[in-house]
């Protein structure tokens, strides 16, 4: 795994700098998101193919305006500048950026000329501009290959030093042919052949686990989420029965979905499955909690409890998995991509559990690395795809007191609204979508009877990672046809509302 090509993307502060990561794995490329003053030793150590330097919000005259150590402009290895990093590229190596006359935000008209960026693409098309700088001039011997009605400098390059500059976003999907940019960089600049496929990753993680674990015992928290099911799934590819799951219900799971878990898992892929129905506990802890916070600290909690009895019973193990994925590693600072460390670095967890080391075979991977990887290994699309849940479950999508009757109402209306978009075939187009019981009783008439029940709130939106979301534009005979169902088929709702606020302002999850 060591050995597999690599580029490195130096994160200067851009909000983009994720996706540029995820566009370059997609194009079967591994890269990795380091700080920008990563040290010039651990670039070498990494030996890269190539260098992506990302956009950002300071200006490159700032006094503390982030920088890379120079020397990286030695190491014979090409690098590529985005918007913020265009723009410190020509600075560092002799031009000139200033304020720009016109500030472009947006899309924007561009003219792509021969370069080794653009090959099978000059001509005009249209890019994503947000930048306030502007190259004025640029360092002697580079060549100007893109340009916009505001923007003299849109892109440049200097072939024989290896530097290239786009002062757009090749990395969103508003700039048409984005992908061959990148694509024409990896493949034509750095000379990449893309060994980094799902696939490989699968088989070579499988051999490195058999050989770290041998015949040692490997402890796994299933919670039936994409992350935990794909980890256990690989982890029983590489040790089999020496690997025990622990899956606890807490009687706050979406419908049928403890039974799907058990099925998947324990019944047709023959895991060591211990599964813990804990539901009457969990329920008794939070009779009469209404405050959201003290619902998600109760039932945190009470799943550390349950697991460490379940792991009293088991005994001794010498490793535990975490379902760990990359955007972890670098929203947690870490920034670096090793598959094992100690586990006196990971808060909370419970001290009674006896392990040597934790096994993080996932933290390589973006989300949609690990769903490829799930369905690799043979696990069914409604794991695969399942939507992102919250650890407290239903509690937090009911509003107030949880009670049995609640959980009920619920899971039975979010599965209709679950299974119209699916037949509607808009279960792939959706981030994220699930309803939520308000707190709020309206009245209502059904048949010659007042109602006095609940009303239903429908969350669905779009994202790509979930830091921002905006409110899907599901069709009015979708949503009417679920409204239909759930006050028809589920007893104690007579109204049902459509979510169309956007994050921000508001939040995903109502609680």
């Amino acid at each position: 795994m060591e050995s597999r090509e690599k580029v490195l993307v130096l994160d200067f502060g851009g909000q983009y700098n994720q996706l540029i990561a995820r566009r370059v794995r997609e194009l079967n490329v591994y890269c990795e998101l380091l700080p920008c003053d990563v040290s010039i030793e651990r670039i070498k150590g990494l030996n890269p193919k190539g260098i992506i330097f990302t956009g950002g919000p300071s200006s490159v005259y700032e006094e503390n305006a982030p920088v890379p150590d120079e020397r990286i402009f030695t190491l014979n290895v090409p690098v590529l500048g985005i918007c913020y990093g265009s723009q410190l590229i020509a600075k560092l190596t002799g031009g000139s950026v200033k304020r720009a006359p016109k500030r472009e935000y947006g899309k924007s008209d561009i003219e792509y000329s021969d370069g080794m960026l653009f090959k099978g693409m000059t001509g005009k098309s249209v890019c994503w501009m947000s930048h306030t700088d502007y190259i004025d001039k640029l360092p002697k011997d580079f060549k100007i290959t893109a340009k916009t009605d505001t923007c003299p400098v849109a892109a440049y390059e200097n072939v024989s030093k290896g530097l290239y500059g786009v002062q757009f976003h090749p990395e969103v999907a508003h700039t048409k042919k984005g992908t061959k940019i990148l694509k024409n960089f990896l493949y034509n600049v750095c000379k990449v052949k893309g060994d980094w496929t799902m696939s490989n990753f699968a088989k070579e993680s499988i051999e490195k686990i058999k050989e770290k674990v041998g015949d040692k015992r490997v402890l796994l928290a299933l919670s039936g989420g994409v992350d935990s099911a794909v980890a256990a799934a690989l982890m029983h590819e590489a040790v089999g029965k020496n690997l025990v799951c622990i899956f606890v219900d807490h009687g706050l799971l979406r419908k049928n979905e403890a039974q799907e878990v058990v099925r998947v898992f324990k019944d047709e892929r023959n895991m060591n499955l211990i599964a813990v129905d804990a539901s009457d506990r969990f329920l008794s802890k939070l009779r009469g909690v209404s405050d959201p916070e003290r619902k998600r600290k109760i039932i945190g909690e009470e799943f550390i409890k349950v697991f460490e009895d379940e792991s009293r019973k088991i005994g001794k193990v010498d490793y535990l998995v975490q379902g760990t994925i990359y955007p972890d590693v670098i929203e947690s600072g870490k920034g670096h991509s090793a598959t094992i460390k100690s586990h006196h670095n990971v808060g909370g967890l419970p001290d009674v559990v006896d392990f040597k080391e934790i096994i993080e075979p996932l933290r390589d991977l973006f989300k949609d690395e690990v769903r490829k990887v799930g369905f690799e290994l043979g696990l069914p699309k409604e794991i695969v795809m399942r939507q992102p849940f919250p650890g407290p479950g239903l509690a937090i999508r009911i509003i107030g007191e949880v009670t049995e009757e609640k959980i009920k109402i619920l899971q039975d209306a979010d599965f209709i609204y679950r299974e119209e978009i699916a037949k509607a075939s808009y279960d792939d187009k959706i981030w994220q979508y699930f309803a939520v019981l308000t707190s709020s009783r309206t009245v209502g008439v059904m048949g010659d009877e007042r109602t006095y029940h609940y009303t239903l709130a429908l969350r669905a939106v779009t994202s790509v990672d979930g830091m921002t979301a905006d409110w899907a534009r599901i069709p009015f005979e979708v949503l009417e046809k679920i409204s239909n169902r759930i006050v028809n088929e589920v007893k104690g709702i007579n109204r049902v509302v459509y979510d169309i606020t956007s994050k921000p302002p508001a939040t995903i999850e109502w609680e």
